[in-house]
């Protein structure tokens, strides 16, 4: 019978819920989809996006390695002619250049994090250091700021609202974005319990604005006023938490002037909300006993989000609300996603200069490292499961520059506005074909199994990067066949620690072992392992290390085990938990020891923020005085909406309704254009121009737009495609943007409104 059930993980965002998917097999086709119980976090939720996964499997496939002809078409070769002539060109350019005029560009697109091990191998093959991720668009100001208050940049914190008295929600909509477990659930929960207060603080009357019990609708760009007046508020009224602040943390008395003389009234003018409802809200936040906030893009891709992320978190440290329940408090990776760029080894980008951050680099500046003379500029590009053309900061810029490489390399399951633009397409399974694993949330692991087959001629990414570093030459005169003996006998005889003792001595023996460990691993003990699933045989690596780290940790989630034998209990729990699980359990006391200071305190005191961002706000307002005086509209860019997934579907089917994209305008903004709902307009900005169906609303403010991400994109067959809605990214600039992490203000882009006349037909 080709109709099964099986478990797996939702990928359309990063809380990744469990779901239960019935399949036929034969038709390739998902039948139903629901929540998974047994998962650890979700416990059967999902929303109605997860409900909708057939479409992502349904979607029109790559099948064959494509390379483009000169006449701009593609053409099908086959994996080795691809492999072979890709790594012949970049071996070139690495040994002709230098690995930093290589870059890699995308990686845990669609959920595919498993591969990230062997992109790292393959990277350090191409001697390149430069990943410029979609999570450098958004969180690098909040790693930079993790560096300074709690010692290291992939230090890692939670939100529970669901356990706080007092939740503030800032740029954020759970609603509809989620980034909480059950998030309406909760926020249904909250906002029904009158001993608990739910606060939200966004220009746009969101969903979850509509449960708060306060909503302070701030002007766009103007939250840094807001949390410095609400910080100026506990400072001048004696509302911290001396105890706390005494015992934890370091640079109080440096920080507090700066807020001291902060003109707090002058500053809710400014930031468009009622100075009365403030000083209620800062009070009652002081006065509870538990505090939580949760932030999200609202705040991080909009005008000062470094300085956002340091402001954002001192109102829950100042008050107190760190590491304990119901507050913000540190957790810890199986596996971290991010890693830590130290000040005394800052690294930076060859023609910008742009600072690394967590070991990431920013997309705004990739076309600018191409574009250019510059002899150390980039020349290759290799773009793993992302759409930078569609989601990443100024398309134009970006076709622009990809076009002056030497080479491009796009590894996707779909023909994407990004894989246009390449030289060569390399045609990946999808998310329901292959073993794939979640790790990207708190002490938790869920390794899934493949549905479907693969697609014929198509591969999974370690099997494309173990190839192409073969190719390369990167494992010449490599033997895994101790490994793999090793592997044999340790599976024969557990608890002896065999393959422990190989790893040992291969670390010894071969050549740039830790480069190439991951393929080491799943070329040993990857083929000794169950139902094809030796992608994920790094697991183990991550599974040894994790258990020296938190024994305690590990013991107190449940999993028993002594000495080294508790990271082979740890790989074995899971490789045999369909619905993944919790690997450990910090009890809050513990938290502390999470953290990176010497000390264990938190540095409060920023003096770069504090000295060339908090003074120098009102020079802000000048330079944006300046930008509406052409441009007298703030768009917010990328609003997530119920069908809509940044470009992970491609499938107009998916969408129920709206498959266009519509502008959302304030009704007294519409009047005075003359516009009506379903009118086109036209918005222009700095960057470029695009067309858009309107809609009035009075969530957005006078003056104020809103449109989603996810539209726009080409749909059709072999060279043949037709736009369907707006690409947001014609309106952004690569130059626009946070001028130390370089995250893009795509949450003020400023732009004028036109009514679009239709033309009439002689």
């Amino acid at each position: 019978m080709s109709i099964t059930t099986h478990k797996s993980a939702c990928i359309l965002c990063s809380i990744n819920c469990g779901i239960n998917v019935e399949a036929d097999l034969e038709k390739r086709e998902i039948l139903k989809i629901t929540g998974d119980k047994d998962h650890p976090t979700s416990q059967g939720y999902i929303c109605q996006k997860a409900t909708r996964l057939n479409y992502y499997q349904s979607q029109e496939r790559l099948t064959s390695p494509l390379r483009k002809k000169e006449d701009g078409t593609f053409e099908e070769i086959s994996w080795d002619t691809a492999i072979q002539e890709i790594a012949d060109k970049l071996v070139h350019i690495r040994d002709t250049y230098g690995g930093t005029s290589i870059a890699y560009a995308g990686g845990g697109g669609q959920g595919n994090h498993l591969a990230q091990l062997y992109a790292n191998t393959f990277r350090k093959v191409c001697g390149t250091h430069y990943i410029y991720s979609s999570i450098a668009q958004e969180k690098t100001g909040n790693f930079w700021v993790h560096g300074k208050l709690f010692g290291a940049q992939n230090c890692v914190y939670v939100e529970p609202i669901e356990d706080a008295e007092f939740g503030l929600i800032i740029g954020a909509n759970p609603m509809q974005s989620h980034g909480l477990y059950k998030a309406r659930r909760i926020v249904g929960e909250i906002s029904r319990d009158k001993n608990r207060t739910l606060v939200v603080i966004d220009p746009r009357e969101t969903e979850t604005a509509k449960k708060a019990d306060y909503f302070l609708q701030v002007k766009p760009g103007r939250d840094a006023w807001l949390m410095s007046a609400m910080l100026g508020i506990m400072l001048q009224e004696g509302l911290e938490d001396k105890a706390f602040i005494e015992e934890h943390t370091n640079g109080f008395e440096e920080m507090k002037p700066y807020f001291m003389d902060i003109p707090v009234q002058e500053y809710c003018e400014i930031a468009g909300v009622d100075y009365d409802m403030v000083l209620e809200v800062t009070r009652k936040m002081c006065a509870a006993k538990t505090v939580a906030v949760r932030s999200d893009l609202g705040i991080e891709m909009s005008l000062n989000s470094t300085l956002n992320a340091y402001l954002k978190r001192l109102l829950f440290l100042v008050t107190g609300n760190f590491n304990k329940k119901g507050t913000n408090h540190l957790a810890s990776w199986f596996m971290p996603v991010i890693g830590n760029t130290r000040e005394d080894r800052q690294r930076y980008t060859q023609v910008t200069k742009t600072r690394e951050i967590a070991k990431l680099y920013p997309p705004n500046v990739l076309s600018l490292e191409i574009d250019t003379d510059h002899p150390k500029r980039l020349r290759a590009l290799f773009v793993d499961s992302a759409n930078p053309v569609h989601n990443w900061a100024d398309t134009q810029a970006q076709k622009k520059a990809y076009k002056k490489l030497d080479i491009m390399v796009v590894v996707d399951v779909c023909m994407t506005e990004t894989a246009r633009e390449a030289h060569y397409i390399l045609p990946a399974a999808n998310q329901f074909e292959k073993y794939e694993a979640t790790f990207f949330k708190e002490n938790m692991f869920h390794l899934r199994k493949p549905i479907f087959a693969p697609l014929e001629n198509t591969l999974d990414e370690p099997e494309i990067y173990t190839r192409l570093v073969r190719a390369m030459g990167g494992l010449d005169g490599v033997d895994f066949t101790a490994l793999e003996q090793a592997a044999i006998a340790d599976n024969e005889n557990p608890g002896k620690g065999i393959f422990q003792a190989a790893m040992m001595q291969a670390s010894f023996t071969i050549p740039n072992f830790n480069a190439i460990s991951p393929i080491a691993l799943r070329e040993s003990l990857g083929k000794v392992m169950p139902e094809q699933s030796g992608n994920a045989a790094f697991a183990w690596f991550g599974a040894q290390l994790y258990a020296q780290k938190y024994p305690k940790a590990i013991r107190q989630a449940g999993i028993e085990g002594k000495g080294g034998e508790l990271g082979n209990i740890i790989f074995d729990k899971i490789l045999n938990s369909p619905s993944g699980l919790m690997l450990s359990e910090h009890k809050y006391e513990d938290t502390w020891e999470l953290m990176k200071t010497k000390d264990k305190k938190v540095n409060l005191s920023i003096p770069e923020l504090l000295e060339d961002w908090l003074l120098k706000l009102p020079k802000v307002l000048e330079e944006q005085a300046q930008i509406e005086k052409d441009y007298p509209y703030n768009l917010i860019n990328g609003e997530r909406r119920t069908y809509n997934a940044n470009t992970v579907i491609r499938n107009q089917e998916w969408v129920k309704s709206g498959l266009e994209g519509a502008l959302k305008i304030h009704p007294e903004d519409a009047t005075k254009h003359g516009i009506q709902k379903g009118d086109s307009v036209q918005l222009t900005s700095r960057a470029g121009s695009i067309k858009i169906v309107a809609t009035i609303t009075d969530e957005v403010q006078k003056g104020v737009l809103s449109m989603p991400h996810g539209h726009g994109m080409n749909y059709g067959k072999k060279n043949s495609y037709k736009e369907v809605g707006a690409m947001p990214n014609q309106l952004t600039s690569a130059t626009y943007c946070d001028p130390l992490a370089k995250t893009p203000y795509h949450k003020n882009v400023r732009v004028k409104l036109e009514k679009i006349e239709e033309e009439v037909l002689v």
